[in-house]
């Protein structure tokens, strides 16, 4: 693995997923030439109060094009229906030909414990699907991978059996601005949807630049780094962990290759 250029994919429910739990570390992989793609395993056409079905589905898969476009990164967006996402023999198979395709070291998807079906479902997907892509007579139309990728799961906030574990902080500080503006472009879903079903619609702006702005103030906390300064400090030491302003975390799965300290360096490749 050393020496070369990683893959990495960022597997997530809806179009907007990968941006807010994995945009700076993703912007920071694009950045220093590695491969990075966002999977969307939903279409998103439930996400709206307003709009539904195919409308919603393309005018979201458009809004994820302009957040992938700004940073170099890919996106491909699966057909299944929001709010529907079953983990199905066939859902298995289409991610483990992706992944195969994609020849992935590094794979961010949800946690199996999260509040929306369709990121547990993900999960289950990935999970199921990371060691069947070393398995020769699994979708034998598709070669398979010698080793597994390393699996990592997003940030959430659920407490139900198993809090988030964090082991690697990532500081992004270099690229919050541009994480900043990729959310910008999911505009149905950050001035729409989220204020409608959170009950904040009367705080969006109706300029442009105010909402831009104003996205700010509601989204750059959920990037702050104080909840790991802890790990910052002891991958970045020390003044470097203490300056940290904004930081995406992210904990090992039991799926795929384990992160250890032999791959760990190679796979994250941003500490001093």
């Amino acid at each position: 693995m050393d020496g070369r250029k990683l893959s990495i994919l960022v597997i997530g429910a809806h179009p907007d997923d990968a941006e807010i739990q994995a945009g700076g570390v993703s912007i920071l992989y694009a950045g220093q030439g590695h491969k990075v793609r966002f999977v969307s395993v939903t279409n998103g056409d439930a996400g709206h109060h307003e709009m539904q079905g195919e409308t919603l589905a393309r005018r979201r898969a458009g809004e994820a094009g302009r957040a992938g476009a700004l940073a170099g990164i890919g996106y491909e967006i699966l057909g299944n229906p929001d709010g529907e996402l079953e983990p199905t023999i066939e859902n298995r198979r289409r991610l483990i030909r992706l992944i195969r395709r994609s020849a992935a070291d590094l794979i961010f998807t949800h946690r199996p414990d999260d509040y929306h079906p369709d990121h547990r479902y993900t999960s289950v997907l990935v999970q199921d699907a990371v060691f069947m892509t070393t398995i020769p007579n699994i979708c034998p139309d598709t070669p398979r991978l010698t080793a597994s990728p390393v699996v990592m799961y997003l940030r959430d906030v659920f407490q139900s059996r198993t809090p988030f574990r964090p082991v690697v902080a990532v500081g992004i500080d270099a690229v919050i601005a541009k994480k900043m503006d990729m959310l910008d472009c999911h505009v149905s879903q950050m001035y729409e949807f989220l204020p409608y079903i959170l009950g904040y619609r009367d705080e969006v702006p109706k300029g442009e630049k105010e909402r831009r702005a104003w996205l700010e103030t509601k989204w750059l906390p959920c990037s702050s780094a104080d909840p790991w300064r802890d790990l910052l400090l002891q991958l970045y030491g020390e003044p470097g962990g203490r300056k940290i302003r904004y930081a995406e975390a992210f904990e090992p799965s039991d799926y795929g290759t384990p992160l250890n300290d032999g791959n760990l360096r190679t796979l994250f490749p941003f500490f001093s």
